[in-house]
């Protein structure tokens, strides 16, 4: 399916304005008022005359039989150019798309387009050619319309999808659908920077399918089409394409790490299959965040995708375990105070998260950091997704702007990436 709107013909206004030049049959002599000045061979002129006369009775089959004629008889580039305007003039006024793009294409092959055409001409010329699947074609016409400063808001999508109609949508991981594809993206990103550029809104159906192009060739690129898709619209799905990716780009990160990404899901909507869910409890259970097991399981069930018995086992356990839990938050906050370091009060403040005291969570680690001795960049992660749930965007920033390396400072980058879309 084409994602663009093709480029408006608009010929036949230039018709009538005379901006494409056909022979003044009544006035041999008379100077053209726009196009190059011809000097069209006598058996071409004569034959042009009569489809002329036929086209514009309607006959259709007279104005090709009389062009048929204009071809064979056809010796310089002037004649071409000529047969190609009236073939051109003839499709619109017959209503014959094909005959149109013959004489469209007839003029521009002729090297006799004036240049203030060129560029719109070529530009039709490469989506009519995309509409046949002629693709070698259309992006040939639509990078001459670039050569001659035609909009590229308008061009390169066109080019886009010429390359992605040779890609093709079969083992295009492989060569040469892969640099098909490449070279695809290429032309799509230019487009969306000329329409930004130029003040319009880009689609977003462009950056899912430089998502979708790019995923399906094994691109490592598909994570900046995955950003700019959730930049255009961010929608929980579209940050979940970027988790997941990040997921798959760090098979290693540890259960804790795992834990503050599915979070970031969690926050923004973006928990939609129920493996989603189970994962999300599974790395909370192991993580000893028992309040948060039952949270997302809860709300699992509540929208439908879970059923009753999914993640039953670690569901029981967890609930088994919250009230003793809960009842040592307490004295383990007054024993956050008083330690030497800040790891009791980090410990504190998992919990507090956990069973969404947003507020003593934040208060926990912002002792913790206090005090010392613990991961800073996981610290300044929860605390950042403390502030977060709790509406202090500010404040969230600046916890995952404090984020220094590794993997924790890409997990702080998506959550910086879902503030932003907060007007954070």
């Amino acid at each position: 399916m084409r994602f663009v709107t093709p480029v408006a013909l608009a010929l036949t206004l230039a018709m009538a304005s005379g901006a494409v030049s056909t022979p003044v049959f009544a006035a041999k002599k008379e100077e053209k008022k726009a196009g190059p000045k011809l000097n069209v061979t006598p058996d071409v002129l004569k034959a042009l005359q009569a489809a002329q006369k036929a086209s514009e009775a309607k006959d259709l089959a007279a104005t090709k039989a009389a062009l048929a004629e204009a071809d064979s008889k056809a010796t310089s580039n002037d004649d071409k150019y000529q047969i190609g305007a009236i073939k051109l003039n003839a499709g619109i006024g017959n209503n014959d798309e094909t005959l149109k793009m013959e004489g469209l294409n007839q003029m521009l092959d002729s090297g006799l387009t004036p240049p203030e055409q060129a560029g719109q001409f070529n530009a039709v010329a490469a989506d009519a050619a995309l509409g046949q699947k002629n693709y070698d074609v259309a992006i040939q016409r639509g990078q001459a319309a670039l050569a001659a400063g035609y909009k590229a808001e308008a061009v390169q999508p066109t080019i886009a999808q010429a390359y992605f109609g040779k890609a093709g949508t079969t083992n295009t991981s492989a060569e040469p659908a892969r640099g098909f594809t490449q070279q695809g993206l290429a032309a799509l990103k230019a487009a969306a920077d000329a329409m930004k550029a130029s003040g319009q809104q880009v689609p977003a159906q462009w950056y899912q399918i430089g998502v979708g192009r790019a995923e399906a060739a094994k691109l490592p690129d598909v994570t900046e089409w995955a950003k700019m898709a959730y930049q255009a619209n961010p929608s929980g799905e579209n940050l979940r394409t970027l988790v997941r990716l990040f997921q798959r780009a760090n098979p290693n990160i540890t259960n804790r790490e795992n834990l503050d990404v599915l979070r970031l899901l969690g926050a923004s909507d973006g928990l939609v299959v129920a493996q989603d869910f189970t994962e999300y409890a599974e790395m909370a259970s192991k993580t000893g965040i028992f309040g948060e097991v039952k949270s997302v399981i809860d709300k699992g069930r509540s929208k439908g995708v879970l059923s009753a018995t999914q993640g039953g086992d670690i569901y029981q356990n967890a609930v088994s375990k919250i009230e003793g839990d809960k009842s040592t938050l307490g004295a383990a906050a007054a024993d956050a105070q008083k330690a030497a370091n800040g790891k009791v009060a980090a410990a504190t403040g998992d919990a507090y998260l956990g069973y969404g005291d947003y507020a003593q969570a934040a208060a926990m680690f912002e002792l913790a950091k206090q005090k010392g001795s613990v991961d800073a960049d996981e610290v300044n992660t929860r605390l950042g997704i403390a502030k977060t749930m709790s509406g202090d965007m500010g404040g969230a920033k600046a916890a995952f702007e404090a984020v220094q390396g590794g993997a924790r400072k890409q997990i702080a980058g998506l959550w910086l990436a879902y503030l932003g879309t907060k007007g954070a």
